[in-house]
Formats: C-alpha cells, structure tokens, sequence
C-alpha cells in the first residue's frame, strides 16, 4: 500500500463576517498518497478552495477559523507549525498553483522577477545560476524563447502562459506535493488539455503528489487516480477514479454526473 504524503482529518472551518458565522467546511477527511493525484469535485462555493488553502494555513484568519482537525502533511502536523516552519512548506515541499494566473501574477513585475523571487527564497541557486535555473524551469513547462519570456510582463503573455509561468514558480523547489487549484479556469478547451498533459509530465518527472481541484469532471477523468466529491462543505463520497464515475454511490454524486453533457459518440 502507498504511504500517504497528505493526510486531512476531521477538518471543519468557519467564516466569520458580520457577526454570524457560516460553516464552509464539515468534517472533511482526504488522503492524497505519494505520486499520485486526488481529485476534489463539486460545484463552485462547496469547499474545495478552503480546504485547499487551509493544507498550508493561507486562509485568511480572521474571517475564517479551523474550528478542528489534523492536516498531516509528511507526518507532521501543519496546523501546528510555527510560521518559520510554514515559509519552508509554503512554495517549498508543497507547490501551489492558484486559479487565476492573470490576478496570480503581479502585473507591475516582469515573469522573470517574480519566477526568480520563488527561487531565491526556496533553492541555493543565486546570480547566473539563478537565471539559468529560471530559464530551465520555463522550458521545462513547455514555454518557448524562455531567456525572452523572461523579461515579459504578465500581460504580454497568454493565459496559457501565465500559467505555465506559475507552474514553474509552483516546482521551483522541487516540492513533493503540488496543489492545483482549478489550474485551467479561463482557459481555451486545447490549452486546457495542453495544461493537464503538461501536470502528468511533471508528476512523472518530479515524482510529485497532485491534489487537484476542479468543477469539471473531464479533467478530473483524465487526470485523477482518486476523487472525492464535495457538497456545502462536506465530502459525500470518495473512492477509486473509476468506482465513482461508473457506480457512483451518493445522490449528489449521481446529479453531477447526470449533469455533465454527453457526447453524440456516447463519451462524455
């Protein structure tokens, strides 16, 4: 049996605003196992996002709060962590790619600075060094003229690009685990593909973990050896890929699926 990388126990998170609290998150547990892919599913404002940011602690405290829970990443206990410890996990051992590049990306920095940014703060590699590594990563990602690209500013890249420009800041440090959160909102049908073919390279090539986060049950298909389904904060079903997209259990699960447009071929 796989080792589990990522381990979320029990977790529960509120928000707080306006003097109520609103419950975002309910006893959400999740396993993502070494070198493999979880993919979380369900429709927009269910959770997927809150227990995404809570694995490294990015929730914005206040207004949200961990009510309870363990999120285990490695054996330790990240909601434990102390500040020092969370800068070594955030953009280090856990690589994030957040869901929209074009606000993701500052758009006063050109895509070299904020790429060599990452890599100043999470590797050795300084001055030329730095650069070189910087061009490596933007070919590694599939970006043509890397040493080019370098010196351009987010608007004067695609939205494809900006996210491989992401994608290379996310594995700057060679993580173990990388969290991708809706990695291809606002992206063309063939950029999307492109973007995924582009995440099953690199788990390949770095041995990494993907949680994956989505709406979109293509992607998840194709790209997800686990799911886990979620509805107004709570995982109503989780399993093996095919398990739940063939004999899906839960009702929920059954009305996604119901949803998703199927092809004249039979395919959905």
């Amino acid at each position: 049996m796989t080792a589990a990388l990522l381990e979320v126990r029990h977790l529960s998170v509120n928000y707080h605003t306006d003097g109520s609290s609103q419950r975002a998150v309910e006893d959400v547990s999740l396993t993502v196992p070494a070198g493999g892919t979880v993919g979380l599913v369900g429709e927009s404002g269910c959770g997927k996002t809150t227990v995404a940011l809570a694995v490294t602690k990015l929730l914005p405290m206040p207004p949200a709060e961990i009510q309870q829970g363990e999120i285990l990443f490695d054996g330790r206990d990240v909601l434990r962590a102390s500040e020092r410890e969370l800068q070594a996990v955030r953009g280090g051992a856990i690589g994030y790619v957040f869901q929209e590049p074009a606000t993701s990306l500052n758009p006063v920095f050109t895509a070299g600075f904020q790429l060599l940014e990452a890599i100043h703060l999470h590797t050795p590699h300084r001055g030329a060094a730095a650069r070189d590594y910087a061009v490596a990563l933007l070919q590694q990602v599939g970006i043509p003229d890397a040493p080019q690209r370098l010196a351009m500013y987010p608007h004067e890249l695609s939205g494809g690009m900006k996210q491989r420009v992401m994608l290379a800041m996310a594995i700057a440090a060679r993580p173990k685990l990388l969290i991708a959160d809706e990695p291809t909102t606002a992206l063309d049908v063939t950029v999307q593909v492109q973007i995924l073919q582009l995440l099953k390279r690199l788990q390949a090539e770095l041995s990494l973990s993907i949680l994956f986060i989505s709406h979109d049950w293509h992607l998840v298909e194709s790209l997800a050896d686990e799911v886990g389904v979620m509805q107004a904060g709570r995982l109503v079903e989780s399993g093996p890929r095919n398990q739940v997209l063939r004999h899906p259990q839960h009702p929920y699960t059954r009305h996604l699926l119901d949803s998703v447009p199927v092809l004249p071929w039979g395919a959905r």
